[in-house]
């Protein structure tokens, strides 16, 4: 016959082992719950940073800056005679 303590010990030890397992299911969820997250945030971060990039090469165009620099600053390329060449 089986020793009561015996039989004690193995249903302590179902117990234990069964709220291991609701545990880890839970951890499990909450990682993946959190990894969609993350995933959701490196894309709307690649978005934005991909706007960014064509922001910069937009202000930052060699026809835009010629363009400001005639209308707001005055500027102008100088004729052949205006050119004045500086040895060293």
């Amino acid at each position: 016959m089986t020793a009561p303590w015996a039989i004690r010990a193995l249903v302590v030890l179902i117990a234990l082992s069964a709220l291991a397992v609701s545990y880890s299911v839970h951890q499990a969820r909450r990682l993946t719950d959190e990894s969609q997250k993350l995933q959701q945030q490196q894309t709307r971060l690649e978005s934005q940073w991909s706007q960014l990039l064509l922001e910069h090469s937009t202000w930052g165009s060699y026809a835009r800056v010629e363009r400001l620099a005639r209308e707001k600053l005055g500027m102008k390329l100088p004729k052949t005679d205006e050119r004045v060449l500086i040895r060293p």
